[in-house]
């Protein structure tokens, strides 16, 4: 895939999986995740939301290290959960990087032992994840990416606390929302727990219709 400065054994999973050109919303958001700056986008799964995330994530962690997880993600539910694991196992395949999945479904005492044993990647339905962050001591020190997909979906269902509540716990880490549409709710979000948040809006073709510069200017103007 022509992405810069890609993963040699990421590019390989992708070439061996079809993917060879990137979508727009991968293009023209690949160098500013890699920054690490914080960020919102506004885009439907069509446009390869979903394979954004996993790839970016590989691309940053590259591979296992230590026992700590290194990425947290938020789903809304068990099905999305699957779908990203599956996704991670396709695209990640030339890595070594641990990848564990949660949802209220599951047995939490025996998630618990599995993280425990060492993750990098670790995803989960939000419910999940708030209880186990609440019942259970885990060390967020090393976490380099904190990414919630769907997000107004999630908000509409009055996850904002328990998201907060667990970014809160996270001293210093890059925060990405993924999002439909970008409502009042999502933006006071992003604007209580990120830092300088770059707002990318893509339409139904693919393009970036440049909600950042919108937004840089508002905040110029306030």
């Amino acid at each position: 895939m022509f992405l810069k400065k890609i993963n040699e054994n990421l590019n390989r999973a992708l070439e061996e999986a079809g993917l060879t050109e990137p979508t727009e919303l991968q293009k023209e958001t690949w160098g500013t995740i890699k920054s690490g700056a914080d960020c919102v986008f506004l885009a439907d799964s069509e446009l390869g939301k979903t394979t954004t995330i996993v790839i970016n994530v590989i691309q940053r962690l590259e591979k296992e290290f230590e026992e700590s997880p290194r990425a947290l993600i938020f789903v809304k539910d068990k099905a999305k959960v699957l779908e990203m694991l599956e996704m991670f196992k396709k695209y990640g395949n030339h890595t070594d990087l641990r990848v564990y999945g949660v949802y209220e479904q599951g047995d939490i005492d025996y998630d618990k032992n599995q993280i425990s044993l060492g993750i990098d990647v670790l995803i989960g339905s939000t419910n999940r994840l708030n209880d186990m962050f609440s019942t259970a001591g885990f060390d967020v020190n090393q976490l380099k990416m904190f990414i919630v997909d769907d997000t107004e979906d999630q908000l509409k269902v009055r996850m904002d606390t328990k998201i907060t509540r667990i970014s809160n716990s996270i001293t210093k880490t890059q925060r990405l929302f993924f999002t439909d549409v970008i409502t009042d709710r999502v933006e006071a979000l992003a604007d209580r727990i990120m830092i300088e948040p770059v707002f990318f809006e893509f339409d139904d073709e693919g393009e970036d219709e440049e909600y950042e510069e919108e937004e840089g200017e508002e905040e110029n103007n306030n």
